[in-house]
């Protein structure tokens, strides 16, 4: 046997899965980097916001409230739409005005809820994500099958808070922020695998792998900021 070209080929491959490797904690590093930014942004805008009379009267009080709730909507359609031709620059813009947009509509919280309580949600809410997210990316086990369940629940927790905006009924919105909790617990672990997987999809194609990870970083920030919501108002402290 010729050993000097087994320990070659050994010490080959060995070689190509370390840059393999390095190669999707840098693409993975990429997404958590885009999510954080993009939760600052939102974090900042929203104190922001709530800190000023004028801009909550102008936001909340006036016709302008329904353009900061439609806003995410029509970003996040224009990205999945526009895919192809946006830049990495573009995507990533989007991203963040995405967050913004999302801070405008989140200042609501601090006048309902105590700094206390929003501070401790976060808290809960970023160790159950990193929890679930570390599940999805280092399981062998394939969320795929589950994740069609985990649409129709979103679909159905969608329409409920369509019909509860009229119902006003508080027994619904407890039953939808317990379902959501449960859902977007799910679908973080669901999005941190699909997003690994696609990496071995678009690995090397340079801007297509950018803006991915872009794409991905908007699905995560998306989960946690439901999550965040939906457990607030479960154990959020209102103001007295």
């Amino acid at each position: 046997m010729d050993y000097t070209k087994f320990n070659t080929k050994n010490l080959s491959d060995s070689k190509a899965e370390v840059s393999f490797d390095s190669g999707l904690r840098s693409y993975m590093v990429a997404v958590y980097k885009h999510m954080s930014i993009a939760l600052i942004i939102t974090a900042l805008i929203s104190l922001f916001t709530a800190s000023s009379p004028a801009m909550m009267q102008m936001i909340f009080g006036t016709p302008l409230s329904w353009i900061v709730m439609f806003a995410p909507v029509g970003i996040s359609i224009y990205m999945g739409v526009r895919f192809q031709s946006l830049t990495v620059t573009g995507a990533r813009s989007l991203l963040y005005v995405y967050a913004a947009s999302i801070g405008l509509s989140l200042s609501y919280i601090f006048i309902l809820y105590t700094g206390e309580s929003i501070a401790r949600t976060f808290f809960i809410t970023a160790s159950t994500f990193g929890a679930m997210s570390i599940y999805g990316y280092t399981t062998k086990k394939d969320l795929t099958s589950i994740g069609s369940f985990l649409m129709m629940g979103l679909l159905g927790i969608i329409l409920a808070s369509l019909v509860n905006i009229f119902m006003q009924s508080s027994a619904v919105a407890f039953a939808i922020s317990i379902l959501s909790v449960i859902l977007f617990t799910g679908l973080t672990a669901y999005d941190t695998q699909r997003i690994k997987d696609l990496y071995f999809e678009v690995s090397g194609s340079g801007d297509t792998e950018d803006k991915i990870a872009i794409y991905g970083s908007l699905a995560l920030y998306m989960d946690f900021i439901n999550l965040f919501i939906a457990l607030l108002r479960l154990f959020g402290d209102r103001k007295s």
